[in-house]
């Protein structure tokens, strides 16, 4: 009787290099990176291979080489048609110590006629206020395909779409973080995704460290981005501190530091009350601290689209001040 060697799944090498001991193992290449997240999108690894991998990668912590492979393997399955976009504003993280001010920023912005698309990944993490969450308050459609993506931006200039309803295999591995007790790399990565192409993609990365990585991913795949701590993990400016932009533009990096807004720092909340959003942005309540967040979150974002830093924030200021006088 003989014994047939059985054959190395073709996978098993982008495991073996991420988990091949401290000395045996490295980063992926960009290229490397490329095919792996290819196979993982087309179904061609086990279900042990993708929590591995996942795992494996959460303990190094991906390079920005790695990121930018990932996000083009992404780019070369997403099929999206052109759809004109200003901001892509990735959403993922969730609020849990301030409400999500950052939701009047983009949707002030799009009154004054920026065209935004937010994309997240559901309710993924207990005890947290999520984008999905508020859609229906705040008037903001919520969109299943990119046809209506494009209907939505046309009459309105703000959309959201889950991650799962253009790239499902990336949502199941976000889906992972309850199973494995982790969150994995592609929390990270969805935020570099920017899926039309938009002008500039803004994205907050609130661990430490983590900023310059992402930012010089983006600048390796050429895309004009803006990277910040933002408050909470989600992209908002935490007025109370100073903020530092990490940007990237036609492959050129660049920093700035914003001071903070207030000389000292507000009271947290003692609960969150989303109606309190829609309160603040009728003008039938104020809170010092959102609205200090709503209009240094829009400056973010115009700043991105090529304004300076004294014209962003004089227009944001400008919109804050207008933004019932045609609704």
């Amino acid at each position: 009787m003989s014994l047939v060697t059985p054959s190395e799944h073709p996978f098993a090498v982008f495991v073996r290099i991420l988990g091949k001991g401290k000395r045996g193992a490295r980063d992926l290449t960009r290229e490397e990176a490329r095919e792996a997240m290819g196979m993982l999108l087309d179904g061609k690894t086990e279900e042990t291979q993708l929590g591995a991998f996942l795992m494996l990668l959460r303990h190094k912590e991906e390079s920005a080489e790695e990121l930018a492979g990932f996000t083009e393997a992404v780019r070369e399955r997403l099929h999206a048609p052109p759809i004109a976009v200003d901001i892509d504003w990735p959403t993922y993280a969730g609020k849990k110590r301030h409400l999500p001010w950052y939701l009047l920023a983009a949707k002030c912005l799009a009154q004054n006629g920026i065209r935004i698309l937010m994309h997240g990944g559901g309710a993924h993490t207990a005890g947290r206020m999520y984008t999905e969450q508020q859609l229906q308050l705040l008037g903001i459609s919520h969109c299943e395909d990119w046809d209506s993506v494009s209907a939505v931006l046309d009459s309105t200039n703000l959309a959201f779409t889950p991650l799962g309803a253009w790239m499902p295999r990336l949502q199941r591995m976000i889906d992972q973080r309850n199973i494995l007790g982790l969150r994995s790399p592609i929390h990270s990565l969805a935020r570099i995704l920017n899926p039309l192409g938009a002008r500039c993609g803004l994205q907050s990365i609130f661990h430490p460290g983590y900023q310059a990585n992402h930012r010089e991913a983006s600048r390796l795949l050429g895309d004009t981005a803006i990277v910040i701590k933002g408050e909470g993990g989600e992209i908002e400016v935490n007025p109370d501190g100073v903020a530092h932009l990490y940007g990237a533009i036609a492959g050129e990096a660049w920093d700035e530091d914003w001071p903070a807004l207030s000389p000292q720092r507000h009271v947290k909340p003692a609960q969150l009350d989303p109606q309190q959003l829609l309160a603040v942005w009728r003008g039938t309540a104020e809170d010092a601290y959102g609205e200090l967040a709503v209009v240094a979150t829009m400056a973010l974002a115009l700043r991105g689209l090529g304004r300076s830093r004294e014209q962003a924030f004089a227009e944001a200021r400008q919109h804050w001040e207008r933004r019932n006088s045609s609704s």
